[in-house]
């Protein structure tokens, strides 16, 4: 049994099928009917072809439209009757079929068959408003007024859309029945809107009777189901009709008894009312009456909310008078957050010291702001947190009022109650504003004596006496800062109290304080700092000791276990010979530069599993090569490959097969030789799978799997 060499599947079978059904098949060609006989056969073939698919599929009512319109186009009315008659017993609730069928009839003038489909669809799909809408259009049409009625009544009876109620009531309007249509709309409103009647009923002039319409609405709804809409509408007709006193009791009425959440727009509307027709005064009070009356809500519900409060204190303030704003600022600050945490208390210290501002700079009144500051500080349980600013705005209002000691004694005050770092800066600046250097001497002193960590402190206070010219004071507080056990920042004590010797040009004390900070430290940074120092000196010698910090540096760093550290030490270094040194001093650093490997090693999860391997680089140093027969080993083997990539002469084309393969053999007794004196199975499969390839695979693949 053979088999073709090429096997055509079931898939691509079916894709070339439905590639050929894509193609453009040509048009057929035209068919010329010149006699009776030839047109007979014509409608009998195209009759068969139809049948043929209506008994091939039954419910596709596509087909059965298209045998009765072409039936139609023939004008076989009966026999077009007779397919759409068989159609709906198929399927009797397809709404395109009846409308096909009516429509077939209204184009050939069968105005009573066409009633009488009509008649069945609308019995059958009563809730189908296009034949509802068709039937009354052809009735209209045929000015049978009577029966258009007749039929919109019967579709009245079901309780249609909004809009079938428009086109009744429409309908009596375009034969002016004004009568009929307010019957109409007696009923409408039962079911949906009426703004509408009232509507209809002044556009047509009848005042009164829209009037009518909206207190009968009102009446209706009732106080419980009170609707915003219809009582903007009521205000807006008397609007028109210039009662303006109506307006203005419609709308105080509505915002009496609607919610105010649910009154946003009639509050719009009373608003643009009063802009229009009321004073400048009324204005006013409608918008601040709203939004107080939106605030107190708000705080009703939550009086916990302080960013209403804010907001409503806001409004109040631009408007009300001081013994109504007095009056908010009590019920606010009266609220105290009701867990001792300092998180809680962010927001709300925040009125007192808004309710504070507004005594002194609104009111004028320096005494009850004073008794505010000094109730807010009584408030606050200072055991367990305080506020600085509250403290600082305090005595910061006492300067202001040219109480200086008044000043003094809130802040001594509050750093005997709470010390805190922002409350000495606080005190320290205020004092250094007045020029008072001796007070802020002292400061400094119990600002150190309550935080002696703090780098920031004992370098401002050094600074201070710099300022003040005493390099002495200045250099003692150094001392004694580096001297704490305990520091928060000593990188940044130790640079500035090294640029504050720079800066009184006291090199050997800077020199002094790099060695002591090296006593501390092997930091590479500070390394590098002392290079930079000493180059950085105008000296002759300065290059000499430049070189001979670097060494030291390389020496103390070599037993690092930061491998990097050293490489910025080495890479400084060389930057530095390439712009002061020579070739010889270049090359030197240049050997001491380590090589860049790329390794792994194993993870292990925080359970102790098994977590993979992570590839990683590692710097290896000319001293550390020397250490690891391995790395000599690699060496050879690398410099043996650069060997076999350099094309060889004519001259070495004779000797090369001997010599490589004595080379191999060569490097394969170092290979085991090492691999028997270390017993390292991990650096066997790494040598034997990466840096030995060739001879792995050609000569020694028995020996090294043995």
């Amino acid at each position: 049994m053979t088999f073709s060499q090429v096997q055509i599947t079931a898939e691509q079978l079916l894709r070339e099928a439905k590639e050929r059904e894509l193609e453009l098949l040509p048009p057929p060609p035209k068919q010329k009917i010149t006699d009776e006989e030839e047109l007979n056969d014509y409608k009998l073939k195209k009759r068969k072809g139809f049948e043929d698919n209506i008994r091939k599929n039954r419910t596709v009512i596509s087909n059965w439209i298209k045998y009765a319109q072409w039936e139609e186009s023939l004008k076989e009315i009966q026999r077009a009757r007779s397919i759409y008659e068989r159609a709906l017993d198929v399927d009797h609730r397809n709404i395109t079929l009846w409308l096909k069928y009516a429509e077939m009839e209204m184009k050939s003038r069968q105005v009573n068959h066409a009633r009488n489909i009509w008649d069945r669809a609308i019995t059958i799909l009563p809730r189908v408003n296009q034949f509802w809408y068709k039937y009354t259009y052809m009735e209209e049409m045929l000015g049978n007024v009577a029966g258009c009625r007749q039929v919109f009544e019967r579709w009245m009876e079901w309780e249609p859309e909004e809009q079938a109620w428009h086109s009744y009531i429409n309908f009596e309007l375009r034969y002016k029945e004004v009568d009929k249509g307010r019957t109409i709309y007696e009923r409408y409103i039962l079911l949906f809107n009426w703004i509408k009647y009232a509507r209809f009923e002044e556009k047509h002039g009848y005042i009164a009777h829209g009037r009518k319409v909206y207190e009968r609405a009102v009446e209706f709804f009732g106080e419980d189901h009170v609707d915003e809409n219809l009582f903007v509408a009521f205000a807006k007709f008397e609007e028109t009709q210039k009662e303006f006193e109506r307006v203005r009791v419609i709308y105080k009425y509505a915002l009496d008894r609607i919610p105010k959440h649910q009154a946003q727009e009639l509050f719009k509307y009373y608003t643009m009312f009063e802009k229009k027709f009321g004073d400048r005064r009324g204005i006013e009070d409608v918008i601040v009456s709203k939004r107080r009356f939106q605030y107190e809500e708000e705080v009703k519900a939550n009086p916990h909310n302080y960013d209403a409060w804010f907001d409503y204190l806001r409004l109040v303030e631009n408007d009300a008078d001081p013994d109504t704003v007095r009056e908010v600022y009590e019920r606010a600050i009266a609220n105290m957050p009701p867990i001792q945490e300092k998180r809680h208390w962010k927001r709300y210290i925040y009125l007192w010291i808004n309710y504070a501002l507004y005594e002194e700079l609104e009111v004028k009144d320096p005494e009850r702001t004073r008794q505010v500051y000094q109730a807010s500080l009584d408030l606050i349980p200072h055991k367990k947190f305080t506020f600085a600013k509250m403290w600082l705005l305090y005595a910061q209002f006492e300067i202001r009022q040219k109480n200086l000691q008044g000043a003094r004694r809130v802040m001594g005050t509050a750093i005997g109650k709470c010390p805190k770092n922002k409350l000495l800066k606080g005190y320290i600046e205020l004092e250094l504003q007045l020029r008072e250097f001796d007070r802020c001497r002292k400061l400094y002193e119990k600002y150190l004596e309550f935080s002696p960590e703090n780098c920031t402190t004992w370098i401002k206070f050094a600074e201070l006496e710099t300022i003040l010219g005493d390099t002495e004071r200045a250099r003692g507080i150094f001392e004694l800062a580096i001297g704490q056990p305990r520091l928060d920042m000593p990188e940044v004590l130790w640079k500035s109290y090294i640029d504050f010797e720079i800066e009184q040009e006291e090199y050997g004390n800077t020199r002094n304080l790099y060695k002591r900070l090296l006593q501390r430290t092997q930091h590479v940074k500070v390394w590098i700092s002392y290079a930079k120092f000493e180059l950085s000196i105008d000296s002759p010698d300065r290059l000499q000791k430049c070189r001979q910090i670097f060494e030291e540096a390389n020496k103390s760093l070599r037993n690092c276990e930061e491998k990097e550290e050293r490489l910025m030490l080495l890479e400084s270094w060389s930057d530095f010979e390439k712009e002061f040194g020579s070739d010889s001093t270049m090359e030197r650093v240049r050997k001491l530069l380590p090589e860049k490997v790329k390794k792994r090693r194993k993870l292990t999860a925080e359970d102790g599993s098994d977590a993979g391997w992570e590839e990683y680089y590692d710097y290896i140093f000319p001293e550390d090569a020397a250490n690891q027969p391995n790395l000599k080993l690699l060496a050879m083997a690398k410099m043996w490959k650069r060997q076999q990539v350099v094309e060889p002469t004519e001259e070495d084309a004779e000797n090369a097969p001997m010599d490589a393969e004595s080379h191999r053999l060569l490097l394969f007794d170092v290979f085991w030789s090492d691999r028997m004196r270390q017993r390292d199975d991990r650096l066997l499969l790494c040598v034997s799978g990466q840096s030995f390839p060739h001879i792995c695979n050609k000569h020694t693949r028995q020996t090294v799997r043995f």
